[in-house]
């Protein structure tokens, strides 16, 4: 049984030994690659077809896992609090390796729906979860733009999975692809949580030069505690924005096939679409993660929602050509900025002490609403005959949203009583 974490504080990852807990965290994100979205949906019609199901009953399956494992989210991020990245990662990666292989051997929906929850769960969650947080611990300058780093080496990693799993799939089959898949987990990944995260094992509040906070026995603000965070508007403000943000990405990437084609481009068209996103994607990732170090992460935040609203609301003009090329970059722009901004604006604002509960937290609230989105938009299609009315409906969330987000107060903590007036406007 685990043991917890020393609760005194540890010292900041070394200078030198950042670039390699920056790699071993990016490779993680990358290997979180089966449990994206991306990286199943390469296996739906060959499970279609082997185990004589309908997509409307896969699809279903699909939703029930991811909000399955949404539930869970929160429990991983605090065990991150609690006994450290490292063992935390270790025992995550075993259970995701697990539940592939649960997946090889799913013969009807029941088994189907478990290892889509636990894929969902410890892969797209937890993989991703422990890897940007255990780069938030370690680095106290210029994290923003170390984040954006981590996050877009892990996203190019993770738009390889689909096209190598494509392959593998037409030599090997299906099954033995999720087994490969599964051994390529833990042959890789349990290393990395054993020595390639050596020193970031507990998330522990340094000093930061963002937000002034030092380790505990020195002078300065005491660490957040997570009551205190939960009743400021900045945490919801970045909880919603970023659900708002993935509930928007996963509607419209899910059906992108279906909403270019009623604007003239062809399947071959839509499908090359997500080129242009993939890499407009990675150049968002590492801009909105430096210009976290320089700017308010809230007004990155709104911006990002901003630039999603802009680019639905353009939807109407686009034609095969630039302006399909241009749409569907600001979209992976914006999806990706708004992670970016996500990722460093939780410590930038609460420190690091509590970072595995809040990003559990946060996480939770964004994988739950990608698996609401495509459904949305789908009732929005059928209802209105064109995906055009539930575009324009997603573009008001994303500037409403955007918006509200403005409002947020800068969270100040203090040790007296709270008052109305405890926090300051930012």
């Amino acid at each position: 049984m685990l043991s917890p974490a020393p609760s005194v504080v540890a010292a900041s990852a070394s200078h030198r030994s950042v670039p390699r807990i920056v790699i071993a965290s990016a490779l993680v994100l990358a290997l979180s690659g089966p449990g994206q979205t991306a990286g199943i949906a390469v296996f739906v019609d060959h499970i279609i077809a082997d185990l004589g199901v309908s997509r409307s009953a896969v699809s279903l399956a699909y939703m029930a896992g991811t909000l399955g494992g949404a539930l869970t989210l929160p429990w991983i991020g605090r065990a991150v609090d609690r006994f450290g990245v490292q063992r935390v990662l270790a025992l995550v990666a075993l259970g995701f390796g697990g539940f592939l292989l649960i997946l090889a051997c799913a013969q009807e929906l029941i088994g189907l729906t478990a290892g889509f929850v636990g894929v969902r769960a410890l892969g797209q969650g937890g993989m991703s979860m422990i890897a940007t947080t255990a780069v938030a611990i370690s680095v106290t300058r210029g994290r923003g733009t170390v984040l954006g780093l981590t996050s877009a080496l892990g996203a190019a990693g993770i738009s390889l999975f689909p096209l190598l799993a494509e392959r593998v799939i037409t030599v090997l089959g299906w099954r033995y692809t999720f087994v490969a898949e599964g051994l390529l987990i833990w042959v890789v990944v349990l290393p990395l949580a054993l020595w390639g995260l050596r020193g970031v094992t507990r998330a522990a509040d340094q000093a930061d030069h963002t937000s002034g906070r030092t380790p505990a026995g020195n002078a300065g603000p005491p660490a957040w505690p997570v009551s205190a965070i939960a009743r400021t508007s900045m945490f919801w403000a970045m909880a919603g924005a970023i659900a708002c943000s993935g509930l928007v990405s996963t509607a419209v990437f899910f059906h992108q096939i279906s909403v270019l084609g009623e604007q003239g481009l062809t399947p071959v068209q839509a499908a090359a679409n997500f080129l242009p996103q993939t890499v407009a994607g990675l150049g968002a990732a590492l801009l909105f993660g430096s210009a976290a170090d320089r700017l308010s992460p809230k007004a990155l935040m709104s911006a990002a929602l901003a630039m999603h609203a802009l680019a639905l609301v353009t939807l109407p003009l686009v034609a095969p050509g630039w302006g399909a090329l241009l749409y569907g970059a600001a979209l992976g722009a914006a999806a990706s900025g708004a992670r970016a901004v996500e990722s460093a604006a939780l410590p930038f604002y609460f420190g690091t002490a509590s970072l595995g509960t809040l990003r559990g937290l946060t996480q939770s609230v964004a994988v739950a609403s990608t698996a609401v989105g495509p459904i949305l938009l789908s009732l929005a299609h059928g209802w209105a005959g064109s995906y055009r009315p539930g575009i324009m409906g997603l573009a008001l969330l994303c500037a409403v949203v955007g918006a509200l987000v403005c409002f947020a107060r800068k969270p100040q903590l203090s040790l007296a009583p709270r008052t109305e007036n405890e926090e300051q406007t930012g």
